[in-house]
Parts: C-alpha cells; sequence; structure tokens
C-alpha cells in the first residue's frame, strides 16, 4: 500500500469517525471547568477509606497508637479534598448535555463539598458495619487463622467494603461515582454488587468469584454467599414504546440468616424467607418458607455388574 493510498485511507476513517450520526449518546462533549470524574482520582479515594476503616492493613502500615490520630487527619483531609472534586464532577457530568454549568459552578462545588462531608460522617458506622462482616467471614470459613488474614486477603471484603462506599454515595444523591466504585471491585475481585442494592451486617461471600447482586436486592443480617450465586431479574416489563421500564423493583429479598450455596441462580423478586438454605446449581424463581432447604433431587439408576465388566474371578 502506497504512502498516498495509506493517508487517504487513513482520513476516510476519521472523517467516518468524526461523523455525528455515528455519535448519538457515544460522546460527552467536555466544556471548560468540568472536569470528568476520574478513574485514578477515585482510586485512590478507595484507597484512601480503606486506610481510615482499616487503619495498619491499608495504607501506611507504620502506625502506632501516638501516630494514628495524626495519620487519620491527614488522610480525612485528603479523602475531603479529592472526593469534593470528584462529586462535583460527577454534577457536572450527569447534568442535562446542553445546561450550562457557569452560574451553577460555584453553586455544585458547594453542593459537593457539602456532601463529600456528609459521606466523611458516616465513616465510623461504616466501620461498625463493615467490623460485624469481617466477623462473619472470620467466623464462617475455618480455614482462616486471624481478623487481619479476613481483611488484609479475602476478596469478599475488599469488594463489600467498596459496595458500602459507594452505597452511602448513593443515598447521598450523588451521581456515576458509586456505579464506578463498585465496578472497580468488580475488577479487582470478580465480585459484582450493584451500589443500589441493599445489604445488612455480618453479611459474607465465600470465595466469592462470579457473585451477581442486582439493583433492588434487599438482603438481610448473617447472610451467607458462595461463589458463582446470581441474585438477579427476570426479563424486566416493557412500556408501551418497547422500552425498558426501569426502576422497578425485580431482585430477590433474602430474609436473614439465608444461605445460598455455589453457582444457584435466584431469580425475580422473590423471597426467600428466613434461614432458607440453597444448595448448589440451584434455578429458584419462587418464595420460600421460613428454614426451608432446597436442594436437588437424587435419581438412583440400578446397574447389574457383570462378571465380564470386570474380567471375573
Amino acid at each position: 500500500m502506497s504512502v498516498i493510498t495509506l493517508n487517504r485511507l487513513m482520513e476516510q476513517t476519521v472523517s467516518e469517525l468524526s461523523e455525528n450520526s455515528s455519535l448519538h449518546r457515544l460522546f460527552h462533549k467536555h466544556k471548560d471547568g468540568e472536569p470528568l470524574p476520574s478513574g485514578n482520582i477515585l482510586s485512590e479515594i478507595v484507597d484512601l477509606c480503606r486506610a481510615i476503616i482499616f487503619p495498619g492493613f491499608y495504607g501506611n502500615s507504620t502506625l502506632s497508637s501516638q501516630t494514628l490520630p495524626y495519620h487519620m487527619g491527614m488522610n480525612v483531609e485528603r479523602l475531603y479534598t479529592l472526593l469534593s472534586q470528584q462529586i462535583q464532577a460527577g454534577l457536572c457530568f450527569c447534568k442535562d448535555e446542553d445546561d450550562e454549568c457557569n452560574g451553577e459552578r460555584n453553586c455544585m462545588a458547594a453542593k459537593a463539598q457539602e456532601l463529600a462531608a456528609e459521606f466523611i460522617s458516616r465513616l465510623p458506622q461504616l466501620r461498625s458495619i463493615l467490623a460485624t462482616d469481617v466477623e462473619a467471614t472470620y467466623n464462617g470459613d475455618p480455614a482462616a487463622e486471624s481478623y487481619g488474614e479476613i481483611i488484609s486477603c479475602y476478596p469478599v471484603i475488599k469488594a463489600v467494603t467498596n459496595y458500602r462506599i459507594a452505597h452511602e454515595l448513593l443515598t447521598l444523591g450523588v451521581p456515576l461515582i458509586p456505579r464506578i466504585i463498585t465496578e472497580m471491585a468488580h475488577s479487582e475481585t470478580g465480585i459484582d454488587i450493584h451500589p443500589g442494592a441493599t445489604i445488612g451486617s455480618h453479611f459474607t461471600i465465600d470465595h466469592g468469584t462470579g457473585v451477581v447482586i442486582g439493583a433492588t436486592c434487599i438482603i438481610g443480617n448473617n447472610v451467607k454467599l458462595y461463589q458463582g450465586v446470581t441474585l438477579g431479574a427476570k426479563s424486566f416489563p416493557l412500556d408501551e414504546n418497547g422500552n425498558p421500564i426501569k426502576g422497578v423493583p425485580r431482585h430477590p429479598i433474602l430474609e436473614d440468616d439465608v444461605i445460598v450455596y455455589s453457582n444457584a441462580t435466584i431469580l425475580g423478586r422473590i423471597t426467600l424467607a428466613k434461614g432458607t438454605v440453597v444448595g448448589g446449581n440451584l434455578w429458584v424463581t419462587e418464595s420460600t418458607q421460613p428454614g426451608e432447604q432446597l436442594v436437588q433431587a437424587k435419581k438412583r439408576k440400578s446397574h447389574v455388574v457383570r462378571p465380564e465388566d470386570w474380567g471375573g474371578l
């Protein structure tokens, strides 16, 4: 291919890729003073939250009782600054494309700072509930040798920490950023928890890879899932124009003390009542009674062994 032909090919491709008709809903028009949320900065925010909630296990590992308040103050101050900036970016990003942010920019900055401060005020409660998740994980795994091992190594704690951070931000009305934070955990651990789900205390996931928890799930206290579990939705309803109707509760409710074993699929707005146990590889689309145990039916096959099958005597 000649240089002239190559240049023409490149020009043609660039022209096609820049056509408005191919960019509908796929192009975010940047405006001065309105930065996009940054994946790298949000990753630092998550690291700061982990260091604040689990000091010594994340972040600076040389903390002592004497230096802890200093480092905690530094981390909280850094978190407030970064989170305020990212929330403002999220607010600008999610506004109407044709709206100008000019007169509202100061207002958005003030709102972002207020939301960041409110989130930080909730960190003690976040630590308290995450402590129950660590306890449940430790008590539920005979292979675990210490709480420190759970906090440092287990993917469930990383994923659930991200989820609980994201869920608090979502309840505060922060757009976009909560979903980015849970998708970071999804990439890191293979555990996919939507920030809109509601999860009680003492929650744990054994192993964890492949777990999916949908946006409208409600999970009670002392619930345990195993790897590959899906808490999903059936196909959702459509409006008169054939568009999916969103915002409808469509995922399962798991009451207290439920256990769901590996690769089970629970679909639709059904309720697994208190104490339900779901065996592995089951497909469940109906509600259960308290304490019910769902297992695969056993089928016995009779088989006559003949001497020629094993060579005779």
